[in-house]
């Protein structure tokens, strides 16, 4: 395969940014500053209508675990057939079972809903009980990627197990290095792991725009603040695609 970069972004103009920078793909969702959140059809559309990247959709129906009950699921299916049926080039789904395997009854079900777009297995992988039996079972799925950190805060950190992931998959499928991914990370990470392919978000933080402020009135999780917005930074995308386009050509 070819070297990607992946930005996920949470807005439009995140999106835009991304593709300024270089990005080959952006990876879709709202609640980013909680881990990411399915988005609405109203801002993939204006994404899709304001870039020419391809786009996979984060679909997670709350924060929190992925174990999900029969309401949440049914909610995910119709996300996966909603997004594919407006045109995204993949979706990135996972649902894992109360003992820390992968939910392979459901995970079939959305997999035959998302039809012949992309899939990717997100990072409900780095809270798996074994990486390894459920690389197979994602392979065994038609699961064309699996995003992961090397089930450790950041993928550098996470580097062993990327490699013998990346061994394992042995071309089946794509390892899609997350967590932690910054220009200066890409090239040491890619000469010890094999990974060919790198998902960041390039945030930088914002000062709102607000002048008039409400301060001690949080409305979502405390220790956030209300006055500074997450965006994706066109300049470290630029960074980050010129060192993956340095190893492509390099290797």
């Amino acid at each position: 395969m070819s070297y990607l970069l992946e930005v996920c972004a949470d807005s439009v103009r995140s999106a835009i940014a991304a593709q300024e920078g270089g990005a080959d793909r952006v990876e879709l969702c709202s609640g980013l500053v909680i881990g990411g959140l399915s988005p609405s059809p109203a801002m993939f559309r204006k994404v899709k209508r304001n870039t020419d990247l391809k786009i996979r959709v984060l679909l997670r129906p709350r924060f929190g675990d992925f174990c999900y009950d029969e309401y949440e699921f049914q909610t995910l299916k119709e996300e996966v057939e909603q997004f594919r049926d407006l045109g995204a080039d993949g979706v990135v789904i996972g649902i894992l079972q109360p003992d820390g395997t992968l939910n392979m009854e459901q995970m079939t079900e959305l997999v035959k809903a998302a039809g012949e777009i992309g899939i990717t297995m997100h990072r409900a992988f780095d809270v798996c009980r074994d990486p390894f039996e459920a690389l197979d079972q994602c392979i065994s799925l038609g699961i064309d990627t699996i995003l992961t950190s090397g089930q450790k805060s950041s993928a550098w950190e996470g580097r062993k197990m990327l490699a013998e992931l990346v061994k394992r998959a042995d071309g089946r499928m794509n390892i899609l290095a997350g967590a932690g991914i910054r220009p200066d990370v890409i090239a040491d990470l890619a000469a010890y792991t094999g990974v060919k392919a790198f998902h960041m978000s390039g945030k930088k933080v914002i000062d709102s725009r607000m002048e008039f402020r409400r301060e001690g009135v949080p409305m979502g999780i405390p220790g956030f603040s209300e006055f500074e917005i997450w965006q994706t930074d066109a300049e470290q995308v630029r960074k980050a695609a010129e060192v993956v386009e340095y190893i492509q050509n390099r290797f």
